[in-house]
């Protein structure tokens, strides 16, 4: 193993993720970074996020140089298969420590807590969770240390306990701070806003239901609101839900400025694009790498390809790299003239191409058809370019050469889109029998079922139905979609539609040779025999070691995540577990239940997404880069 040649290239990328930072800079001012919705636009410079910002290029110009020094001397070394796969793998990793840096330098929030306290300085209820509060409340402890005095049925304790459970219940449900407040009912609620705006964000008060207060004093009922600050495992999980492309987050409140800057937002949203773009694509795209430039794209390039173009990989860099930049200047011109902001239409088209799903509101796209801004357009918009973000960009680079038939010769991309539409109808019918509202009427029924289908397959992980709450046959059909993906080529992630084709391909060939064994059976794909013959062992591989990591993944969540973050719905678990496991592995995001397209990671405990972290970075970069780094012997020369 060179280990120079890593440290060369491995400083490189620390730079260049260094100097991609700065670019976030501009958008601390709050004239140029803001929302679409004027009621959550910054109005002084977000000095936080600046400093988080430069504080973290600062240590990666530094850090990057130094490795770059030692590996100085390797030169233009060969880089060899070894060398490529451990070069991915350690980018990656590297990129997502890089990458959870300005979370932790700028302070940026998680989201509100609650505690509540009985007595001055005594907790008797520390819960940030709807449903464990919800547990709680049914035990004996509850009779004995009701904070609201044991005659709860008085008129006035009755106010109190609606106030009491609509604060637990804002901080589970990862309400804006803006509507964290007013859904307390407190008389007061501008005030308390405003002071909290312009005061430290930690430890706060609020005494009563109609007051406010500096400190506990010495009041019956407490409520002690709390900014929780990302820490460094929430930080790694941000940074590589970004990287990856898996939109998954930990973050409650993405509309206060105050809580997560503008300029972080847009480094969230950046994360976006250097993932979907591919981080050895971008070194090839801009440094070249000479003949390593073949050995480093094979191993990020995701998924098996009729393409090919290997053979000159800095023109297949420049080719994939050059549709994927132009798709997205287009998406964000089209956004922008649809209502939104500048910030807004960047960072969502950023989050669309790059099959992310980062959003800049709470609800997601479901923001702007509520808000009434060209809804309808902005969806529909969206849906196009999700498909078109999920095909093999080598193909789409085909239409702008004048030819397009070749795309809809393309056998993935044909089962790809027959997929999409059987989907869709499917969940139609299904869901407007059910009645739900999310069926009603037929436009909105298709509307919402292409829109959620498309984002599923594509493992963009946009929301604008709560889908948690449709019919078990739509949400089963969803749970199935995680495991399909996109096209080989794409920034979709996923298991890859060609792998699917090819599995059941394998599949008839072994049926057919169990009645037939002499007969000689060639793998054919678009009409003619593969020339690699090692690729039906390296598909079943594939398949054996997604169904491991599901397996693994999923008792471990059910084994150690805490039973407090289901409360009393624990016969939701097993599916809730599994739906989490999935949808981080397969780079997708939201899931059902407890991490449905209202909610987020928040609630899971530590070591749950610490394996979501891993799981993540697994499914981008299909497993193989990453488990051979914990080979001993891949690291000795042989």
């Amino acid at each position: 193993m060179n280990f120079r040649i890593l440290s060369k290239l491995l400083g490189v990328l620390t730079i260049l993720i260094g100097t991609f930072m700065l670019f976030s800079l501009v958008w601390a001012d709050p004239n140029i970074g803001s929302h679409t919705d004027a009621a959550v636009r910054a109005t002084q410079p977000e000095k936080d996020g600046i400093w988080g910002l430069i504080y973290s290029a600062v240590i990666c110009w530094i850090l990057g140089g130094l490795m770059f020094q030692y590996g100085r001397s390797a030169g233009n070394a060969k880089i060899y298969r070894k060398e490529a796969m451990a070069i991915v793998g350690l980018s990656w990793v590297l990129a997502s420590v890089l990458g959870a840096m300005p979370y932790i330098f700028s302070g940026t929030s998680r989201g509100p807590s609650i505690r509540v306290f009985h007595e001055p300085d005594t907790v008797v209820v520390a819960s940030s969770r709807w449903r464990a509060w919800e547990t709680w409340r049914e035990t004996d402890q509850w009779k004995e240390t009701n904070p609201l005095g044991q005659d709860s049925a008085s008129p006035a304790n009755t106010e109190n306990l609606i106030v009491l459970e609509t604060l637990a219940n804002a901080t589970a449900r990862g309400l804006s701070t803006r509507e964290f407040i007013e859904a307390t009912g407190l008389a007061n609620a501008p005030a308390v806003f405003t002071r909290l705006k312009k005061q430290s964000l930690w430890n706060q008060w609020l005494i009563g239901p109609g007051e406010e207060s500096a400190a506990p004093a010495d009041r019956t009922t407490h409520y002690r609101l709390r900014w929780v600050k990302m820490g460094l495992v929430d930080s790694l999980f941000e940074s590589q839900s970004g990287f990856s492309t898996t939109g998954a987050t930990v973050i409650c409140d993405l509309e206060d400025p105050h809580l997560v800057p503008h300029c972080i937002l847009f480094w969230r949203a950046s994360t976006h694009f250097l993932g979907g773009l591919g981080i050895i694509v971008l070194f090839v795209v801009l440094l070249g790498q000479g003949s390593a430039g073949k050995a480093l794209m094979r191993t990020e390039m995701p998924g098996p390809t009729q393409e090919s173009s290997r053979a000159r990989m800095q023109h297949t860099a420049w080719r994939f790299a050059g549709m994927y930049l132009l798709l997205n200047i287009i998406l964000a011109v089209i956004l922008f003239f649809l209502g939104m902001s500048p910030f807004d239409s960047i960072c969502h088209a950023f989050a669309t191409m790059a099959t992310g799903g980062f959003s800049t509101y709470n609800d997601s796209l479901g923001h702007f058809f509520n808000q009434g801004l060209n809804g309808r357009a902005i969806e529909y918009v969206v849906i196009l370019f999700m498909t078109l973000a999920g095909a093999n960009f080598l193909l789409l680079f085909l239409i702008l050469r004048g030819k397009p038939k070749k795309l809809f010769l393309d056998l993935e991309f044909r089962t790809y889109l027959a997929i999409i539409a059987f989907a869709t109808i499917f969940v139609v019918v299904f869901g407007m029998r059910s009645g739900n509202v999310d069926f009603q009427p037929f436009e909105t029924a298709f509307r919402n079922s292409l829109f959620q289908v498309v984002s599923i397959i594509t493992t963009t992980g946009y929301g604008t139905a709560d889908f948690d709450q449709w019919n078990q046959f739509g949400r089963g059909l969803l749970l199935l979609l995680m495991f399909v993906g996109g096209c080989a080529g794409s920034t979709g992630g996923g298991m890859k539609v060609i792998r699917h084709i090819l599995f059941f391909k394998i599949l008839r060939i072994e049926v057919e040779g169990s009645f037939q064994p002499k007969e000689v059976r060639l793998l054919k794909l678009g009409g003619k025999a593969t020339e690699d013959q090692s690729l039906r062992h390296s598909i079943l591989v594939y398949f054996g070691l997604i169904i491991a990591l599901f397996a693994f993944g999923f008792l471990f969540v059910i084994a150690f995540e805490s039973d407090l973050t289901w409360g009393t719905n624990q016969q939701n678990k097993l599916i809730d577990s599994a739906s989490a496991v999935a949808s981080t592995l397969n780079n997708i995001g939201p899931g059902l239940g407890v991490i449905g397209s209202t909610e987020n990671y928040a609630n899971f405990s530590v070591p749950s997404k610490s394996l979501f972290i891993w799981l993540m970075m697994l499914g981008r970069l299909e497993v193989f880069p990453i488990l051979v780094l914990f080979a001993p012997r891949f690291w000795h020369d042989q």
